[in-house]
């Protein structure tokens, strides 16, 4: 490729990388406070660089969720105990070992308060 044209490509792929990352969806602070914490948490655990939960779960209204995981139902019946729930999210492997889950918490995927609103989420399931 001749370096004219080598120039323009390498500048034209810059520019849709940075308008596909001005377009991305992003919350502001006031946005944030007017959805619910449920909402809040939904938003996260659809992120695919946060949650991405129906990578692997299937829950009423995802799209192409996975198989991986249970689904997402019934959550407060299976759950009573809140903290239960978050431990989950937090570290899965702490209730079992073998489990293909990644440890948000641990990993500091997802802060404390992000895996909350999570489980707010879950709760409306």
């Amino acid at each position: 490729m001749r370096k004219p044209a080598y120039i323009i490509t390498t500048v034209s792929a810059v520019a849709i990388l940075l308008g596909t990352i001005a377009l991305s969806p992003t919350l502001s602070a006031a946005e944030k406070k007017a959805l619910s914490p449920a909402e809040q948490g939904k938003k996260i655990a659809e992120n695919r660089k946060k949650g991405n939960c129906f990578s692997c779960h299937s829950y009423e209204g995802a799209s192409l969720a996975g198989n991986i995981g249970p689904p997402l139902v019934a959550m407060k019946a299976r759950y009573p105990d809140k903290r239960k729930l978050h431990d989950q999210v937090a570290d899965a492997s702490k209730a079992n070992p073998k489990t293909v889950m990644p440890p948000f918490g641990r990993h500091e995927i997802l802060t404390p308060k992000e895996i909350d609103l999570i489980v707010e989420w879950l709760y409306t399931l």
